[in-house]
């Protein structure tokens, strides 16, 4: 496949801002510590970012992998989620000392060259070992496709949702004959919702957790709002802004009666109030081992699609194959055993709340007995999720440049048409500049392009 167009220097000055977290030492290259210990004929060099409740349920899920592929040796890692990890991931692929195997969030992908410093997936090796394309959700499984090859297989998605206490909304009589919270289609009737939950609450809670002043969750759910209202990012072309500055302003004006209404408690610990009795909170799904913990009689739905449109924020992660120039043989087939492993025995992962990316698994009985993650699983099918342009993603220069600015609508420090309208500059801003990754635009696409 040939080396990647940039070496280190290039690659550490185009990233500029990004912070590299540690060293290059054997923990992370698996450059001598994996060739000691195992027998195995194959070996498999795995970077991952998982941490908390989700490594635990990885290093699960590889040890299966070991016990069932004992020809297979996998050397895994886990480095510094965000920023760190790409920043490596990176250095190591320009270098041509990436691992076999990594992970990344879906939304990352096209930023990150692909076909310079990402390999593609060989779809047919992959189905070989049971992943087709026809299990799986196609917009999920279109994101990671880039110029017609397939760059990142998924894994999950992991969604924003609205978890509520049932014990709560019982008395205030907002539970269904099913037991779960009544429809909510609308932000009248969403307002009347917290309205009456604020009546049966413990006094001194909040009524929901919002995250008001945190720039990421802000920007989540902007964009799952702003998708239900119709909003549009770019033209086809990734040429022109379309953003539309009155649906905009509309949605920081929804997010922003959250706090001029006395539902929340700018800077309250969300969990922690809603773990103590608050009605509501909207938290992502990596929360439901921790209220499925706590021995909370609650449920989580997808945010209620307040603007008519189901939509709720979702990022995925996914496996990519980092660029090697050797790349092929036992290793690479071995890679992509792994990879296609771990998707098709998702249901530990499901247990951290992620709704698994392989389809088959979501109609089995074991997933459909998971509570709460069988009532918000309708999620894969509306996902709200960040334009496909380089600068979007997880972490990505989007969420960091708009993310605060949502908060300021938020929290009252500007007025919600004025940000609608630094958001809309700020994003012509974006579309006009370059990936320090390959040097192009979103209009000109990636390295394969």
């Amino acid at each position: 496949m040939g080396r990647p167009g940039l070496n280190r220097r290039q690659l550490l000055a185009g990233i500029g801002g990004l912070t590299v977290a540690g060293s290059f030492g054997f923990a992370a290259l698996g450059t001598g510590a994996d060739a000691l210990a195992s027998g195995a004929d194959t070996r498999v060099r795995y970077w991952n970012l998982f941490s908390g409740g989700d490594g635990y349920n990885m290093i699960s899920m590889l040890d299966s992998f070991r016990e069932d592929n004992p020809g297979i040796d996998v050397k895994d890692s886990t480095l510094q989620w965000g920023n760190p990890f790409y920043t490596k991931l990176a250095m190591a692929a320009a270098g041509n000392r990436a691992p076999d195997l990594g992970v990344m969030h879906m939304g990352r992908v096209t930023g990150f060259s692909p076909g310079r410093l990402l390999d593609a997936w060989d779809v047919g090796l992959l189905a070989k070992y049971g992943v087709r394309e026809e299990d799986y959700n196609p917009a999920l499984w279109n994101r990671g496709v880039i110029d017609g090859k397939l760059y990142a297989l998924p894994l999950d998605i992991h969604v924003q949702l609205c978890f509520y206490r049932k014990d709560v909304l019982k008395k205030a009589d907002l539970l269904g004959d099913d037991g779960r919270m009544i429809p909510v289609t609308s932000t009248t009737e969403w307002f009347d919702v917290l309205k009456k939950a604020r009546k049966a609450q413990k006094k001194g809670l909040q009524t929901i957790g919002l995250w008001t002043n945190d720039q990421n969750f802000q920007w989540w759910f902007f964009v799952a709002y702003y998708t239900q209202i119709g909003g549009t990012w770019f033209d086809d072309a990734n040429t022109e802004v379309t953003f539309d500055t009155d649906k905009a302003t509309e949605v920081l004006e929804f997010l922003r009666r959250h706090v001029t209404d006395g539902y929340v408690i700018p800077g309250a610990p969300t969990g922690e109030q809603f773990i103590n009795g608050a009605p509501f909170t909207w938290e992502g799904n990596w929360s439901v081992p921790v209220f499925s913990g706590a021995e909370l009689d609650y449920g989580a739905t997808p945010l209620p699609p307040v603007f008519g449109e189901q939509a709720t924020h979702a990022e995925s992660h996914a496996f990519v194959l980092p660029h090697q120039a050797g790349r092929g043989g036992a290793t690479n087939e071995a890679a992509h055993r792994l990879a296609a492993y771990i998707v098709q025995h998702a249901q530990q992962w499901a247990a951290g709340g992620h709704i698994p990316a392989h389809t088959p698994t979501l109609s089995t009985d074991a997933y459909k007995k998971l509570e709460p993650q069988n009532e918000y699983v309708s999620a894969m099918d509306h996902q709200a999720t960040e334009p496909k342009v380089w600068f979007a993603g997880s972490t990505g220069v989007l969420a960091q440049d708009l993310g605060p600015v949502v908060v300021s609508s938020t929290m009252g420090s500007a007025k919600p048409d004025a940000v609608a309208r630094r958001m809309k500059s700020r994003l012509a801003t974006l579309l006009a500049s370059k990936n320090p990754m390959d040097g192009h635009t979103a209009a000109q696409g990636g390295a394969v392009a």
